[in-house]
């Protein structure tokens, strides 16, 4: 059974589908640092952002609590890259990955992480801007990092949803 929806947010897309899963799912949702108090153990649906292909928090999630499914939100659309991240992240196997694409405004990030995406802005956009046969994906992330843009919603938790209520149709949260 799942106790909690238990998330690590940079820029703030993860906890918005954090709460959007907390809502249609009726769980309680804590940011890590408040599971951290509040939460001891049990059986979490975990959230994190991705950075470099790794979902930045899940190795300390699993070390504190059983991960039944994990949702890592970055750039990409939503549905892809889930073998790269799986294996970046060092995520077994059984236990179901979903790729959310969130949102991004260079301008609300801070420090290093600003820095590393403006580098990345300038180099793969330029790349990618001058790719001749661009695919529709490829102008999306394009559009995402050359003028930021927003795609949290609810339609993107499908997938999630789709397996929260098949596990608990049969029981198995």
């Amino acid at each position: 059974m799942l106790h909690a929806i238990v998330y690590t947010s940079n820029a703030g897309s993860t906890a918005r589908y954090a709460q959007l899963l907390g809502q249609v799912t009726n769980l309680p949702v804590f940011s890590a640092q408040e599971a951290h108090k509040n939460l001891a153990s049990g059986d979490i649906l975990y959230l994190g952002w991705v950075m470099a292909g790794t979902v930045k928090g899940y190795q300390q999630a699993a070390k504190r609590y059983r991960i039944h499914a994990v949702c890592a939100v970055g750039l990409s659309q939503t549905g892809t890259q889930v073998e790269q991240v799986r294996e970046k992240t060092h995520i077994p196997a059984d236990i179901p990955l979903f790729t959310l694409q969130g949102a991004f405004h260079l301008e609300r990030l801070h420090g290093a992480y600003k820095l590393m995406m403006q580098l990345m802005v300038k180099t793969a956009g330029k790349a990618l801007a001058e790719k001749p046969d661009r695919t529709p994906e490829e102008d999306d992330l394009l559009a995402m990092m050359t003028q930021g843009g927003d795609r949290v919603c609810l339609d993107n938790l499908h997938a999630v949803l789709d397996w929260y209520y098949a596990r608990k149709e049969r029981k198995d949260l």
